[in-house]
């Protein structure tokens, strides 16, 4: 399908009321892609999504920063999910292939095309941000919040409000980046909590760092002890470069 005929049916789709019958096609495009998703994803080992931004690249500190958090995660057996395009996202997933790790992708069409990064085993390219964001959440047990714009803080509020709410149970939520976090932590408690829009206790859900040994720390202590996730041997990698 040409490119702008997919972002043609995007933008009608949320344009407002429609005809009957194109919301019902509608509706069936939504449902294929969330189907595709889940066919694509069905045996997953146990998954740590990375968000963060496109814009970083290789020569970044956040990059590398983002491939040994990739390397820590697929090292002790998590496969690593992101997006699947470039920036924090292929730094992830090129740590999780720098030692041999499972590495996945959920990416996203979009007016500019975004390619998916070389460091994929597997990936799925879906045409609405809602099925994508249910994708990148499902699968996983903890999440790691690299430094990033609208679609990471998105993917962020997204991630807390299914927590807070228990649509999703109390899965580690990580940010990355003391310096670049801060004003945003201090608008939750200074605002948010003072006026009472949120509970302190929901501040205490996020774990902040710097450092790569204590994301996996964190994540080994909040998602497989409290939660008693195990997994077993790695799955063999001939096996998982199956179908694309």
């Amino acid at each position: 399908m040409a490119e702008q005929e997919w972002t043609t049916h995007e933008r009608q789709f949320l344009r407002g009321h429609q005809k009957r019958g194109s919301e019902l096609l509608r509706a069936i495009r939504i449902f294929l892609d969330f189907f595709r998703g889940i066919r694509r994803f069905y045996f997953l080992g146990p998954c740590v999504t990375v968000f963060g931004s496109a814009r970083f690249g290789e020569g970044h500190p956040y990059y590398a920063l983002a491939r040994e958090i990739g390397a820590k995660l697929a090292g002790a057996g998590f496969t690593v999910m992101t997006g699947g395009g470039p920036g924090i996202m292929e730094a992830a997933n090129r740590g999780a292939r720098d030692v041999k790790g499972r590495s996945v992708g959920c990416n996203i069409q979009l007016p500019v095309e975004q390619r998916p990064n070389p460091y994929l085993d597997r990936f799925i390219t879906l045409r609405y941000f809602f099925v994508r964001k249910v994708m990148l959440v499902k699968y996983s047990y903890a999440f790691v919040a690299m430094p990033g714009g609208f679609g990471t803080l998105d993917e962020i509020f997204e991630t807390l409000t299914l927590i807070q709410t228990g649509k999703i149970e109390e899965f580690p939520l990580v940010l990355v980046g003391r310096e670049y976090w801060a004003p945003l932590l201090d608008f939750m408690r200074t605002t948010l909590v003072a006026r009472g829009t949120i509970d302190a206790a929901d501040l205490e859900r996020i774990a902040v760092t710097d450092s790569a040994e204590e994301v996996l720390d964190c994540i080994r202590e909040r998602a497989m002890r409290r939660f008693g996730l195990t997994y077993g041997p790695r799955i063999r990698r001939r096996w998982w470069l199956g179908e694309r």
